[in-house]
């Protein structure tokens, strides 16, 4: 399955602001503070360190609620070609996977856990 990045990432950024726009807007506002990176897949350094090769989203850094310091800002990594080969490739179900990866990272900033992402359908 041929993937075109350029393409991906056009796709994985109008899903995110569509996303945000629908968001309440105190929350839309603090999402919008979090900086989301797009790779391709995880690095082989966040591999060494636990993550999976073919995970689709991670969140990094302390959670907004967190008042301790932190080495690294927080922020959320869509790793797309994972996302577009979930999707098998189609834009659509792609656009869904990008939304729903992104508002379980999104929760994760939150405080929410996994049981809890669980029960709002974003497993």
């Amino acid at each position: 399955m041929k993937v075109v990045w350029k393409h991906l990432q056009e796709l994985a950024s109008a899903e995110i602001e569509a996303t945000l726009a629908a968001l309440p807007k105190p929350l839309g506002e603090q999402a919008r503070q979090l900086p989301v990176t797009l790779e391709a897949v995880p690095n082989a350094g966040l591999q060494a360190d636990g993550i999976e090769p073919d995970t689709l989203g991670l969140f990094t850094g302390s959670e907004f609620a967190d008042d301790g310091a932190t080495v690294l800002p927080p922020q959320i990594i869509l790793f797309l070609e994972n996302l577009w080969e979930f999707a098998e490739g189609d834009d659509a179900i792609f656009c869904e996977e990008v939304h729903t990866t992104f508002l379980h990272e999104l929760g994760h900033y939150l405080g929410l856990g996994e049981a809890d992402l669980t029960e709002r359908g974003l497993d």
